[in-house]
């Protein structure tokens, strides 16, 4: 059973920045594809942005030029650098591994909360 741990969610002001984690305790050989995925109150979960195997990203719309996911291989972890932040992304960042044999696995989420 593999476990995804987020962290790094904070109170950041309009324009700030932010980076969070995402930890996965399974093995970077079982990697396939990681993503970051946002939910704010009263709304679904929505894509935010992904890595998958050969370092090959993709963006919402929303955040292009704004956000950046990169990947630790060796700690078998994900990042996602948040600048210029808008009050809309202020939201629950959740994080989801797909592993080679297509499992899912999501972490609990870490809050982000962008306010003056």
């Amino acid at each position: 059973q593999v476990q995804v741990v987020e962290s790094g969610g904070d109170l950041v002001q309009p324009g700030g920045s932010l980076r969070l984690s995402c930890a996965a305790s399974g093995s970077p050989a079982s990697f396939y594809v990681m993503g970051w995925y946002r939910q704010a109150r009263g709304k679904q979960r929505e894509f935010i942005a992904s890595i998958r195997i050969g370092g090959f990203t993709n963006y919402a719309d929303s955040v292009k030029g704004r956000f950046t996911i990169s990947r630790d291989s060796a700690k078998n972890t994900v990042y996602l650098q948040m600048t210029s932040l808008e009050v809309e992304d202020t939201a629950v960042y959740y994080c989801k591994q797909i592993t080679v044999g297509r499992s899912e696995y999501w972490g609990q989420g870490t809050q982000v909360t962008v306010s003056s």
